[in-house]
C-alpha cells in the first residue's frame, strides 16, 4: 500500500511533463504547477526516454534520488522516497 501511495503521489507530480494530452485522455492528476516546475528539468534531464510514460518517468528519477536537484528530491522526499 505503501509503494502505491508513494507511487501516486510522484505521478501527481510528473503528470504533465511532456505529456499532457495523454495524461488527460488517461484522466491522471498532473500535480500542482510548484511540483512541476521542481521536477520537469530533471526529467528532461535524466529521464527524456520515459516521457509520457508518468509511472517510467516516476521510476527514473526514483532510481536517481542523489541526482536530483534539491527542489524535486524535496517532492520526492515528501512521497515517502528516500
Amino acid at each position: 500500500m505503501a509503494t502505491r501511495t508513494r507511487l501516486v503521489a510522484v505521478a501527481l507530480v510528473l503528470g504533465t511533463i511532456g505529456a499532457a494530452t495523454a495524461a488527460s485522455a488517461q484522466g491522471e492528476y498532473r500535480g500542482t504547477a510548484a511540483q512541476q516546475r521542481a521536477c520537469r528539468p530533471d526529467v528532461f534531464r535524466l529521464c527524456a526516454g520515459e516521457i509520457p510514460n508518468v509511472r517510467a518517468i516516476t521510476a527514473c528519477l526514483a532510481a536517481r534520488m542523489s541526482r536530483l536537484s534539491p527542489d524535486c528530491r524535496a517532492v520526492f522526499e515528501a512521497a515517502g522516497y528516500k
